[in-house]
This record gives C-alpha cells, sequence and structure tokens, in this order.
C-alpha cells in the first residue's frame, strides 16, 4: 500500500484559504558550473522536455552534455546576473507577489500566491508545502506559460499532481494549462510594445520569437506552434502590423534534430544580410525576463544580425511585473476560481465563521458517534 504524508494536514475547524501556485520553468541557484550542471540535470532529465528513448538519452545526457554543456552555460549566466540573483527567479517572485496584492483587493475570502520552479528552487513541492501551511483547501495553479505544450505546461501538471498523490487529503484543483488568446494579455503584450516604441523609437521589422520545440512535438498533436501562430496573429493585429512588418521565429533550439522552424538566428542573419537598419524583438511566450530574452536574444542575436550587416537589434523586455500583466494575471485567476467562497462577492468573514462552526459541530458529532 502506498504510504502517505503522515504530518497533520487538516485541524476540524481551522480556517480555509484559496491557494494560487504561481509556476516558472526554474534557475540554477548560482552561475557556477556545478549549480548549473545540478540545473541541467533535472531540467533535462524530465521526460516531457526530452522524449527521445530513456536509455539513448540518459547515455548523452551524461556522456556528452553535462560534461561540457555546464561550463558555457555558466559563463552565459554570468552575463545576466545581478546583486539580487537570477533575473527569472527575482522577476518571478515580484510577479508572484504583485499578483498576490491584486488578489487580496479583488477577492473577498484569504488567498495565498506562492512561486513554485518546475527545476531548482523554489520547488513545486516546497511551493504546495507553503500553500499547506496557509491552509490552502483549493489552489488554481497558473504556470507563468501563455502557450500549451507537453514540454511545459503539462511538466508542470505532471509535478503538481505527483506531489498531490503522497498527500492523504488532497485540495480541490483548478488548472489554467494556457493564455495564449486572452485579450488581457494581447492587450497587455501590445502596450509593452507601444510602451518601448514611444519611449526609443520603432524597428523597421518586429520579429516576434517563441521558444522551440522539437518538430516531432507538433507531428504528435502538440498545440504549441499552433498557439504562438495566433497569439502571434492577434498581437499583429492589435498593433496593427502587416505580415511583412511582424514576423515570427523560434529560438534556443538543442541538438541536431529538427525543431519548429524558421530558427530565430537564420531568420535574424537573413535580415540582416538584407540590410535592414532596426530590427525589434519580442518574446511573447516568456512572461519573465531569463536567459533566453536577456542573453541569447539582446545579446548573442544582436550580434548575428550586426555581423551579418544589419543595424541594432533591439529587445523589448518581456511583461515581466507591469501592472497590466499581473491584473491580467489577476483577472484569469479570478474567471478559474468562480464559485469558489473566497471569489464570491457575498463572501464575508462572517459566513467564514459560520463555516468554522459546522466544522467544529460536525467534528463534535464525529466524536460522539465514536
Amino acid at each position: 500500500m502506498p504510504t502517505f504524508q503522515s504530518l497533520p494536514e487538516y485541524e476540524h475547524g481551522s480556517p480555509e484559504s484559496l491557494g494560487v501556485l504561481v509556476v516558472n520553468l526554474g534557475t540554477p541557484d548560482d552561475p557556477s558550473p556545478g549549480a548549473v550542471r545540478r540545473y541541467l540535470r533535472q531540467f533535462l532529465s524530465d521526460q516531457r522536455v526530452v522524449e527521445i528513448p530513456r536509455p539513448i538519452w540518459l547515455m548523452i545526457l551524461y556522456g556528452f552534455i553535462l560534461p561540457f554543456r555546464p561550463k558555457r552555460s555558466a559563463e552565459a549566466y554570468s552575463k545576466i546576473w545581478t546583486e539580487d540573483g537570477s533575473p527569472l527567479l527575482r522577476i518571478s517572485e515580484d510577479i508572484a507577489r504583485s499578483l498576490q496584492d491584486k488578489l487580496k483587493q479583488r477577492f473577498s475570502g484569504p488567498v495565498h500566491a506562492v512561486l513554485g520552479m518546475s527545476y531548482g528552487k523554489p520547488s513545486i513541492p516546497d511551493a504546495l508545502q507553503k500553500l499547506y501551511d496557509e491552509g490552502a483547501r483549493r489552489i488554481v495553479l497558473l504556470p507563468l506559460y501563455p502557450q500549451y505544450s507537453g514540454t511545459t505546461t503539462a511538466s508542470v501538471f505532471d509535478a503538481v499532481t505527483t506531489e498531490l498523490s503522497r498527500r492523504r487529503w488532497v485540495p480541490e484543483l483548478r488548472f489554467i494549462n494556457h493564455y495564449h488568446d486572452a485579450p488581457g494579455y494581447i492587450a497587455a503584450l501590445a502596450a509593452s510594445v507601444r510602451d518601448y516604441w514611444d519611449r526609443n523609437g520603432r524597428g523597421d521589422r518586429l520579429l516576434l520569437s517563441f521558444h522551440g520545440v522539437p518538430k516531432q512535438t507538433l507531428l504528435k498533436g502538440d498545440p504549441y506552434h499552433c498557439q504562438c501562430q495566433k497569439t502571434a496573429r492577434l498581437l499583429a493585429d492589435a498593433l496593427e502590423l502587416s505580415g511583412a512588418q511582424c514576423i515570427v521565429a523560434f529560438q534556443s533550439r538543442l541538438g541536431k534534430a529538427e525543431w519548429l522552424k524558421p530558427y530565430a538566428d537564420e531568420t535574424i542573419a537573413e535580415l540582416g544580410r538584407g540590410g535592414l537598419e532596426r530590427l525589434d524583438v519580442l518574446c511573447p511566450g516568456f512572461a519573465a525576463d531569463c536567459l533566453e530574452t536577456l542573453e541569447e536574444t539582446a545579446m548573442q542575436n544582436r550580434e548575428i544580425f550586426r555581423d551579418a550587416g544589419g543595424g541594432d537589434l533591439h529587445y523589448i523586455p518581456a511583461l515581466n511585473a507591469r501592472d497590466d500583466h499581473v491584473d491580467f494575471l489577476a483577472r484569469l485567476v479570478e474567471k478559474h476560481s468562480g464559485g469558489w467562497p473566497e471569489s464570491s462577492p457575498d463572501w464575508s468573514e462572517s459566513e467564514a465563521a459560520r463555516e468554522r462552526d459546522k466544522s467544529r459541530e460536525r467534528a463534535l458529532a464525529m466524536g460522539a458517534d465514536r
């Protein structure tokens, strides 16, 4: 028989709350080869991320990737590391903190938003424990991935449900698995681009660079590619850009297998060879700036563009903790928690107290029956 969590998880009559588990990919603890190796080992061992047959992949991972890649990746991380640590971690924490503030203003009952990372710290199990400690009996799961992919969103679902399967008392759970075409998300993206143009002028083209995935995932039915294209179309419409003015590409490919095309680096080089004076790049699939946006796009791809004969590449920051972004996420959580007591407009402390009284009465009745 399975062994469930033995620590007390419920006290009769204890107050309950709504929890929001905000999840992002993760980051190394520091920009050293050792920390990067630990992070990559966890990340690339996820069978949702790499679908190559296990024995073959483990041989590649431990024989060719982990001995060499951590040093190169650590050098890249060191270029973006700040006094506050990892940009991805700091920004994701800001999003979760601001989201909680927004939800407390919008919700009538107690609500707690915490951050968990799929790989690295804070881990998803640790984040769930924080929600349990806050009495969260209802949880909204919010992966910060606008476009669904089995490599990201489904991996979060696996991690959360695996951890909950060890618990004796499982909370109610609602899972937000995409928001690629949500009007609030598109509006926030469009506003961020306009804000950047107002401050820095406007480029000759806008490249929308999404994280790549192997082409095989598309052929197997993953909706990621289609959702990226829809996000791009809706954003171009919102910005009143033609197809020639707004280009879609995919970045960050790994290995020799074919990934989603066109590739961002090749597209950028081609635009540079065409003598484009200025290229603006936005990465709509990244909710928070990270290695792929700050180092790969804003540094590596800028050099590729210039070396090919282009002018300047301007990277437009991710939505990060912008107020319109966090406000959209709060409304998204509100939508998915509809009908739960904390989000009900007529919820009040007196009603919560009555519910606690009922719980105590049930507990006393159970004791009397025994």
